[in-house]
């Protein structure tokens, strides 16, 4: 895996948001609440492709269940 010459701009937010020294409970907030923005992120995105490519509930229910995948 490469690694970048530099870091990205949240990286640096991230490293500036870690500079106060969390406790365990904080950073498992912090974890939690990371976790949740992407999921919300993820789930827009696919809510988008699903209106623009017409997919239905059918069509991901078959996919997810698609034991070939």
């Amino acid at each position: 895996m490469e690694t970048p010459d530099q870091l990205t701009s949240l990286q640096l937010e991230l490293l500036k948001a870690y500079a106060f020294e969390p406790t365990e409970e904080e950073l498992l907030q912090v974890k939690a609440l990371l976790g949740r923005f992407f999921a919300d992120r993820l789930r827009a995105r696919v809510d988008q492709a699903v209106q623009e490519k017409g997919i239905t509930e059918d069509d991901l229910d078959r996919w997810l269940n698609d034991e070939d995948q």
